[in-house]
C-alpha cells in the first residue's frame, strides 16, 4: 500500500493513504489495520473512536464499521503518548536517552552516537524514537538514512542531509567499502573458539521461522545461506565473560550476534541467539520470567558500533569513534570491577591497530 503523504515530528506522526479500487467497501478498521499492521486491532479501534482517523470529506470521529470508498483518502494521526514505544525490564519502563550524541557534522553528513532502543527511521510501531525524526525535528527538513544498526545496538550511525550524499555513502556501505568496528560483551561457553578467530558461517532468513527475524546458520562450505565473515579480537576475559571487538567484513543482519553465538560467545543480554529463542517472544509479549531476566542480566544485547572508517567521494575523513554507552560501562564496572576509562583505552588501541 503506497502512502501519498506523511509527516514526522517527535510529537506527532501524520500519514495519508488512498483507498484503492481493490479496497472499495472495506470497513474502516480493516483498512487501517492493513495500513499499520504492526499495531493491534484494539489499539487502532481506539484511534478511530478518538477521531484520530479521518476519511476525506467526512467529519470524524467515525465508527470502526463505516465503509471506505475508492479514491477517498484516510488520514491517520498518531500522537507521542510516551507509551507506544516503551521498552520494559522487570515490569518497569526503561529510561531512555532522548538525544543521540553528535560525533561529527558538516553540511552533508551527520555521524551520531545512537542510544540503545532508538531505531534509524520510522518503521512498524516505532514512529518517534528514531534518529531521522530527531534531526528532522531539529532542522525542519528531511534527513536521509544511509545505513542501519539494530534497534538494541548502540553506537555510530551515519545520516545524510540530502538524498544525493545519502545515496553515495549508502553505496559504500552496501558494497563493503566501509571499515566497521564493534565492541561487545559475551558469555564464554565451554568449547568456545580461542581468540583471535574469523567466523565464516553462512546465514539467511528462512520462511516459517519463529521468531520471524531469527537467522538460520550453515557451514561456510554449504550452498545454503549467504556468504558472511566477521573477525573477532579479545580485549580481556574475566569470570567467564569476555570484552571483545568484532570487525565485520560483510554486512548481514544480526551477523556479529550470530557469529559470536555459534562460536561459543552469546552476547550478554541476547534474546534471540542464547539457545532459547522463546526468550525473545516472552519479552515481546511482556511475559518474561525471573529466569529470563537472570539469564539476560541487562535489557538489551551488549553490542556497540564503536568505530567507522570510510573515504567519502569528495572529502577524506579520518575515522569516527564513539565512547562506551552508559549502560554497558556501568555493568562492566559493577560486575567486573573495571573502569570505563581503562576499557576505552583498550578499545581505542584495538581500533587504531585495525585502521592502521
Amino acid at each position: 500500500m503506497s502512502e501519498i503523504q506523511k509527516s514526522f515530528t517527535t510529537e506527532k506522526y501524520v500519514v495519508t493513504y488512498p483507498v484503492t479500487e481493490a479496497e472499495e467497501g472495506w470497513r474502516l478498521d480493516q483498512f487501517v489495520q492493513k495500513c499499520m499492521p504492526t499495531l493491534s486491532r484494539q489499539y487502532l479501534k481506539k484511534k478511530i473512536e478518538k477521531g484520530e482517523v479521518e476519511i476525506s470529506g467526512r467529519t470524524p470521529p467515525h465508527k470502526p464499521s463505516v465503509k471506505v470508498h475508492y479514491l477517498e483518502k484516510v488520514t491517520i494521526t498518531t500522537h507521542n503518548d510516551g507509551m507506544i514505544e516503551d521498552e520494559f525490564w522487570m515490569g518497569k519502563a526503561i529510561p531512555r536517552d532522548q538525544k543521540p550524541g553528535v560525533v561529527f557534522e558538516d553540511d552533508e553528513l551527520i555521524v551520531c552516537n545512537k542510544p540503545p532502543f532508538m531505531i534509524t527511521h520510522p518503521a512498524g510501531k516505532n514512529l518517534f524514537y528514531c534518529a531521522t525524526v530527531f534531526f528532522e525535528t531539529m532542522y525542519k527538513k528531511t534527513i536521509h538514512s544511509i545505513h542501519r544498526i539494530d534497534r538494541e545496538t548502540s553506537g555510530l550511525l551515519m545520516l545524510g542531509k540530502n538524498p544525493k550524499v545519502a545515496q553515495k555513502v549508502s553505496y559504500l556501505f552496501e558494497n563493503d567499502k566501509v571499515r566497521k568496528c564493534y565492541f561487545f560483551i559475551a558469555h564464554k561457553k565451554e568449547g568456545a573458539l580461542a581468540f583471535p578467530f574469523t567466523a565464516k558461517q553462512r546465514m539467511d532468513r528462512e520462511e516459517g521461522k519463529i521468531p520471524a527475524g531469527l537467522m538460520s546458520v550453515w557451514d561456510e562450505n554449504s550452498s545454503d545461506g549467504k556468504e558472511s565473515e566477521t573477525h573477532f579480537e579479545l580485549l580481556l576475559e574475566k569470570n567467564d565473560m569476555v570484552l571483545a571487538m568484532a570487525f565485520p567484513v560483510t554486512g548481514r543482519q544480526h551477523q556479529i550476534r550470530v557469529h559470536a553465538a555459534v562460536n561459543g560467545y552469546p552476547l550478554l543480554g541476547e534474546k534471540l541467539y542464547n539457545g532459547d529463542p522463546g526468550v525473545f517472544m516472552r519479552f515481546k509479549d511482556h511475559e518474561a520470567t525471573d529466569a529470563d531476566h537472570e539469564l539476560l542480566q541487562i535489557p538489551r544485547h551488549a553490542l556497540h558500533a564503536t568505530a567507522l572508517k570510510l573515504t567519502y567521494p569528495s572529502t577524506s575523513y579520518t575515522h569516527f569513534i564513539a565512547p562506551l554507552p552508559e549502560d554497558l560501562a556501568v555493568w562492566i564496572e559493577e560486575k567486573l570491577g573495571l573502569k570505563r576509562s581503562d576499557v576505552e583505552k583498550l578499545i581505542e588501541a584495538k581500533v587504531k591497530e585495525f585502521f592502521a
